[in-house]
């Protein structure tokens, strides 16, 4: 597993979010440059859809209240069936080894907000893969953000 390099992450907070507000609705968009390996992380009120690329490789993330609990929930696209199944076997397994990486940036970068509420670090974390294959359109349980520190 690659390590964070916390030179390499650049933070952006949108309007309307500062470190700490809001928990509830916060998002998450983390991109990547293939060229210089610096990640970029957006955190605001919504998706910062300004940098999805063509290749659809970015993280996204939100807060939500289920109940009693705030569950970190994640997406990322696997594919469709234009793509094929193999592609989307192959871009399933890269997600499944950059995941941790892409989890500790955000920790990392949103970190302001975890000193606030140190209970966040519990919450459980779910990431949904999205496919049009049944097989590989998952769900799936990532433990919780103190893995990620």
């Amino acid at each position: 597993m690659k390590k964070l390099q916390p030179q390499k992450l650049h933070v952006q907070r949108m309007e309307q979010t500062d470190a700490i507000t809001p928990t509830t609705g916060r998002k998450y968009t983390l991109t990547h440059s293939d060229m210089t390996g610096n990640l970029y992380l957006h955190i605001g009120r919504t998706f910062f859809v300004q940098h999805i690329g063509p290749a659809r490789d970015e993280v996204l993330a939100e807060w939500k209240q289920v109940k009693q609990t705030l569950i970190l929930f994640v997406y990322v696209y696997i594919g469709n069936q234009s793509m094929g199944k193999v592609i989307n076997q192959w871009r399933k397994s890269i997600f499944d080894k950059e995941l941790p990486l892409a989890l500790e940036a955000i920790r990392y970068g949103d970190h302001p907000l975890f000193q606030a509420y140190p209970s966040l670090d519990f919450s459980p974390i779910l990431v949904h893969f999205t496919s049009e294959y049944p097989d590989l359109n998952t769900t799936e349980y990532y433990g919780s953000p103190y893995m990620y520190k």
